[in-house]
């Protein structure tokens, strides 16, 4: 597997990424994972090879990937204390 896009919500970003990728003759296999179904369906219809949604998806899938690709909240998730500490 090269390239696993993951978004979540509407899966904008991961739309306009794998959009962005095949406008630019990207050809690789790349696949989309989506933390809900609309995010996935929306990746996959801007040209994903493949899809997958839900947490053990991204979990199986970026443990495969060579280029994992996603929006900044992924790994900005919980870095900020909570505001009830």
């Amino acid at each position: 597997m090269d390239i696993v896009i993951i978004d979540g919500q509407g899966g904008g970003f991961g739309r306009a990424l794998i959009e962005a990728l095949r406008a630019g003759g990207v050809t690789q296999e790349i696949v989309a994972v989506g933390t809900n179904a609309l995010a996935t369906s929306a990746m996959l219809r801007a040209g994903a090879s493949a899809g997958a949604t839900g947490e053990n998806a991204v979990i199986v899938n970026a443990a495969r990937a060579r280029i994992l690709a996603g929006p900044i909240g992924l790994c900005l998730l919980y870095t900020s204390p909570s505001p009830r500490d």
